[in-house]
């Protein structure tokens, strides 16, 4: 199985964007923007609007902010160039391929959507929907199952973040390309096995390890 994130896969306008426009539009004080942005700082789910509802003192409905929130990102989201021929070759190739994310259902699956990426996946696993998050063990096996196939030590996870999926990953039997955006890693955890540049470098180099790997199988013989 080769696992990848919604985040690695597109480009993502920050939250802060939406934030920004959604203050000016409602004429809130510049208060109001500081304070939804550190409640949307990491992930969005519905109960964060529930919240924010109350104490900005709006009258919407807040199943209304929560899908205009959804829209509004999902608009933003744009394909990074190149995935998704790679990803194309990947499954010509025989590869399982799916998707292993924290977050609300509802944004997640907009995004990927977003991205007109969602059919060359096998399974998408997002944390809300099977109630386990990275890096627990029961997320990546959930993600296996949902691509119609089981962990193993020849599957890879590719990703952008650092200490939650690195050791949810090794833990899972994955192995892991680090797209470092530029970053060194530092957190003092064992290294990814692939350091590269992007989600496209990232696939190349899992081709060609799986090619070399079969490769000395083949000569064993």
């Amino acid at each position: 199985m080769r696992v990848v994130t919604t985040e690695t896969v597109a480009l993502m306008r920050h939250p802060s964007h939406w934030a920004r426009g959604f203050v000016r539009q409602r004429r809130l004080p510049r208060e109001a923007e500081c304070a939804l942005c550190h409640r949307l700082r990491s992930r969005a789910y519905p109960a964060d609007f529930v919240h924010r509802r109350k104490t900005l003192g709006l009258s919407d409905d807040p199943d209304d902010l929560w899908r205009g929130y959804v829209e509004a990102i999902a608009w933003s989201v744009r394909c990074f160039p190149g995935v998704r021929e790679s990803l194309e070759a990947l499954r010509g190739a025989g590869w399982n391929l799916g998707v292993a994310t924290n977050g609300a259902g509802d944004i997640q699956r907009a995004e990927l959507a977003a991205t007109g990426l969602t059919s060359l996946f096998d399974g998408i696993c997002v944390s809300e929907e099977i109630g386990a998050r990275k890096r627990a063990y029961d997320h990546f096996e959930v993600a296996a199952s949902l691509c119609g196939t089981r962990l193993s030590t020849d599957g890879w996870m590719v990703e952008d973040g650092s200490e939650t999926d690195s050791e949810g990953g090794r833990a899972a039997g994955l192995r892991k390309a680090w797209v470092a955006n530029g970053r060194t890693w530092t957190d003092g955890l064992r290294g990814p096995d692939i350091v590269v540049r992007g989600v496209t470098e990232a696939i190349e180099a899992m081709r060609a390890a799986a090619a070399q790997y079969c490769s000395r199988r083949s000569s064993s013989w």
